[in-house]
Protein backbone atom coordinates (compact mmCIF):
# COMPACT_ATOMS: atom_id res chain seq x y z
CA UNK A 1 0.00 0.00 0.00
CA UNK A 2 1.26 3.50 -0.83
CA UNK A 3 1.55 5.94 2.03
CA UNK A 4 -1.27 8.50 2.21
CA UNK A 5 1.23 11.28 2.97
CA UNK A 6 3.38 10.51 -0.07
CA UNK A 7 2.20 8.13 -2.82
CA UNK A 8 5.84 7.63 -3.91
CA UNK A 9 6.58 5.76 -0.67
CA UNK A 10 5.21 2.55 0.79
CA UNK A 11 3.17 2.95 3.95
CA UNK A 12 5.35 0.32 5.64
CA UNK A 13 8.46 2.42 4.91
CA UNK A 14 6.87 5.71 5.94
CA UNK A 15 4.03 6.55 8.34
CA UNK A 16 3.37 3.02 9.54
CA UNK A 17 6.64 3.23 11.50
CA UNK A 18 5.34 6.24 13.44
CA UNK A 19 1.90 4.66 13.84
CA UNK A 20 3.56 1.65 15.49
CA UNK A 21 5.92 3.78 17.62
CA UNK A 22 5.39 7.53 17.78
CA UNK A 23 9.05 8.09 18.62
CA UNK A 24 9.81 7.14 14.99
CA UNK A 25 8.37 10.52 13.96
CA UNK A 26 11.67 12.32 14.45
CA UNK A 27 10.67 15.79 13.20
CA UNK A 28 7.67 18.08 13.19
CA UNK A 29 7.11 17.37 9.50
CA UNK A 30 7.30 13.61 10.01
CA UNK A 31 4.74 13.86 12.79
CA UNK A 32 2.46 16.05 10.68
CA UNK A 33 2.67 13.59 7.78
CA UNK A 34 1.92 10.68 10.11
CA UNK A 35 -1.09 12.57 11.48
CA UNK A 36 -2.40 13.15 7.96
CA UNK A 37 -2.05 9.43 7.26
CA UNK A 38 -3.82 8.70 10.55
CA UNK A 39 -6.74 10.87 9.42
CA UNK A 40 -6.87 9.00 6.10
CA UNK A 41 -6.80 5.64 7.89
CA UNK A 42 -9.11 6.80 10.72
CA UNK A 43 -6.44 5.89 13.26
CA UNK A 44 -8.00 7.97 16.02
CA UNK A 45 -5.87 6.50 18.81
CA UNK A 46 -2.74 7.73 17.05
CA UNK A 47 -4.29 11.16 16.53
CA UNK A 48 -4.95 11.34 20.27
CA UNK A 49 -1.44 10.15 21.18
CA UNK A 50 0.16 12.64 18.78
CA UNK A 51 -1.81 15.61 20.17
CA UNK A 52 -0.32 17.78 22.93
CA UNK A 53 -1.80 16.93 26.33
CA UNK A 54 -2.93 20.54 26.90
CA UNK A 55 -5.22 20.56 23.87
CA UNK A 56 -5.98 16.87 23.27
CA UNK A 57 -9.60 16.33 22.16
CA UNK A 58 -12.02 14.90 24.70
CA UNK A 59 -13.53 11.43 24.24
CA UNK A 60 -16.69 13.03 22.82
CA UNK A 61 -14.62 15.08 20.35
CA UNK A 62 -12.60 11.94 19.52
CA UNK A 63 -15.78 10.15 18.44
CA UNK A 64 -16.85 13.15 16.35
CA UNK A 65 -13.43 13.28 14.66
CA UNK A 66 -13.58 9.57 13.90
CA UNK A 67 -17.07 9.88 12.41
CA UNK A 68 -16.02 12.87 10.28
CA UNK A 69 -12.73 11.40 9.04
CA UNK A 70 -14.56 8.25 7.91
CA UNK A 71 -17.20 10.34 6.11
CA UNK A 72 -14.77 12.13 3.77
CA UNK A 73 -12.42 10.93 1.03
CA UNK A 74 -8.88 12.15 1.47
CA UNK A 75 -7.30 13.34 -1.79
CA UNK A 76 -3.74 14.48 -1.09
CA UNK A 77 -1.33 16.30 1.18
CA UNK A 78 0.89 19.21 0.14
CA UNK A 79 3.62 20.41 2.50
CA UNK A 80 4.23 24.08 1.70
CA UNK A 81 6.86 25.00 4.29
CA UNK A 82 8.54 23.19 7.15
CA UNK A 83 10.78 24.47 9.95
CA UNK A 84 12.02 22.81 13.10
CA UNK A 85 8.69 23.19 14.93
CA UNK A 86 6.13 24.43 12.37
CA UNK A 87 4.67 22.95 9.21
CA UNK A 88 2.47 24.76 6.73
CA UNK A 89 0.39 22.33 4.71
CA UNK A 90 -2.74 21.81 2.66
CA UNK A 91 -4.77 18.64 3.15
CA UNK A 92 -7.32 18.09 0.39
CA UNK A 93 -10.45 16.01 0.94
CA UNK A 94 -13.78 15.41 -0.76
CA UNK A 95 -16.97 15.88 1.23
CA UNK A 96 -20.44 15.66 -0.29
CA UNK A 97 -18.94 15.66 -3.77
CA UNK A 98 -16.98 18.88 -3.20
CA UNK A 99 -13.19 19.15 -2.82
CA UNK A 100 -12.24 21.09 0.30
CA UNK A 101 -8.88 21.98 1.78
CA UNK A 102 -7.50 22.39 5.26
CA UNK A 103 -4.74 25.01 5.00
CA UNK A 104 -2.88 25.29 8.25
CA UNK A 105 0.41 26.45 9.68
CA UNK A 106 0.76 23.98 12.55
CA UNK A 107 2.90 24.25 15.67
CA UNK A 108 4.63 21.18 17.10
CA UNK A 109 6.40 20.55 20.38
CA UNK A 110 8.37 17.76 22.02
CA UNK A 111 6.46 16.26 24.94
CA UNK A 112 7.38 13.01 26.71
CA UNK A 113 10.38 12.57 24.39
CA UNK A 114 8.39 12.67 21.14
CA UNK A 115 6.86 15.23 18.79
CA UNK A 116 3.22 16.22 19.30
CA UNK A 117 0.79 18.55 17.54
CA UNK A 118 0.22 21.69 19.59
CA UNK A 119 -2.25 23.50 17.32
CA UNK A 120 -2.51 26.07 14.60
CA UNK A 121 0.27 28.67 14.68
CA UNK A 122 -1.59 31.98 14.59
Amino acid sequence: MNCPCNPNKKYSDCCEKAHKNIENATSAEALMRSRYSAFVLANINYLQKSHHSSSRPSNKEKKEIEKWTKSVSWVKLEVLKSTRDTVEFKAFFMENGIINVIHENSKFYIENKHWVYLGENK
